[in-house]
């Protein structure tokens, strides 16, 4: 979809369809969306409210309405179904659709394309972009360059002559970071990427890193997808990922270690409770920190054995947190945000839990979650919290 936090929240409000609109990055948050008029004055998702006020001190902030964003973006996914069933949702506004078993029913790519965004324009009121290649990383760079509210095709043949030229950072899943060492490598360009042998590649990169990057650069990735999907919120759509994760940006610069383990409480609380009800357990728990000086620095452990239980995930992350932290003592700088990811997930099986040492007695945890998602699920978020975090 095109800008649709923005596109969805301004639709039924004519008044702010040409003003410059931001989704998000209230007070310390970041930008989750902007309209177009937003992005002339550089604004962009991901970027800090503060930067985005600078840029444009007179653009108009919202909040996300999830009540009114939700809704939509699944209607929109059963559209994308009534299609094809093959269809991978990476987020609340994006998908991949393999059309390849419904050409001789609606038409080639091109023609199912239009299809979908005229259906999409006349039911919902906003636009979206489509990208048409073999394989996954191609389509997703083929839509970026079709917005807003375009088609862009990207075949095989003209892979070369389309890609090459284009800057490393135009790579799907290429972010700064990436990017950087690239162009510090004297790689600033796909092809410049592609001429380098895949084992030298690995050599310079590392074994995983160096081998995908040398598949984005001759767009042979992935082409099969993966039907479901749950979206980077959680909110249901198809088959749940394979983590699940929250972070959040502080209201102010912490560098108390208490605080900052009450709040990885609840945002533990909070993802442990959505692995349970997704029915999954996971392996390994992910801490991230980001530092004053925006710095940030991620740090994982596996579990002893998968889990779905709050104090468990907990109890790994509040000591990775604290590595974390220990990193920059003495002199260490305030933490601006926390966040934790439970990864590996799998489908809970029957009876799965920590096996417990002899002579050791259950400790309760998991009926205690359980009590917990019951009440909350008839009361509300509310209804029961640990005393901690009162």
């Amino acid at each position: 979809m095109d800008a649709f936090y923005a596109s969805v929240m301004i639709r039924d409000r004519p008044e702010l369809h040409d003003l410059p609109v931001v989704v998000g990055g209230g007070h310390r948050g970041v930008v989750l969306s902007a309209n177009y008029p937003a992005r002339r004055y550089g604004i962009r998702s991901g970027m800090s409210g503060a930067q985005a006020r600078r840029l444009c001190p007179h653009a108009v902030t919202m909040p996300p309405d999830f009540a009114l964003l939700t809704p939509v973006s699944r209607a929109i996914m059963e559209t994308f179904r009534t299609v094809t069933p093959v269809v991978e949702v990476t987020s609340l506004d994006e998908a991949f659709l393999d059309v390849r078993g419904a050409v001789r029913l609606f038409g080639p790519p091109e023609a199912i394309a239009e299809r979908l965004r005229s259906r999409i324009r006349a039911e919902h009121g906003i636009t979206c972009s489509v990208g048409i290649a073999a394989t996954v990383s191609v389509a997703k760079l083929a839509s970026r360059q079709a917005k807003p509210d375009g088609v862009k095709v990207i075949t095989p043949e003209r892979f070369v002559e389309e890609v090459h030229p284009l800057d490393v950072g135009a790579l799907y899943g290429v972010g700064e970071a990436t990017r950087r060492r690239l162009h510090e490598l004297g790689l600033t360009t796909v092809g410049q990427l592609a001429a380098v042998p895949v084992d030298r590649l690995r050599r310079m990169l590392g074994e995983h890193l160096g081998g995908h990057l040398h598949a984005l650069a001759w767009g042979t990735d992935r082409a099969e997808l993966r039907p479901g999907g749950a979206g980077v919120f959680g909110f249901g759509e198809g088959e749940p990922e394979r983590s699940m994760g929250a972070q959040h940006t502080l209201a102010v610069d912490l560098r108390d270690r208490a605080g900052l383990r009450r709040e990885l409480l609840r945002l533990t609380a909070r993802v442990v409770a959505r692995v349970r009800a997704a029915q999954r357990t996971g392996r390994t728990v992910t801490v991230t920190v980001r530092f004053s000086d925006f710095a940030t620095i991620q740090r994982s452990r596996a579990l002893p054995e998968p889990t779905d239980v709050t104090q468990e995930v907990y109890a790994v992350a509040v000591g990775l947190l604290d590595g974390l932290l220990d990193t920059r003592a003495p002199g260490r700088r305030a933490v601006r945000l926390v966040g934790v990811r439970v990864e590996g997930l799998r489908r809970r099986r029957p009876g799965e839990g920590r096996q417990l040492a002899l002579g050791e007695r259950a400790p309760g945890w998991p009926d205690a979650d359980r009590a917990v998602d019951r009440a909350v699920d008839r009361f509300g978020q509310a209804a029961v919290r640990r005393a901690s975090l009162l």
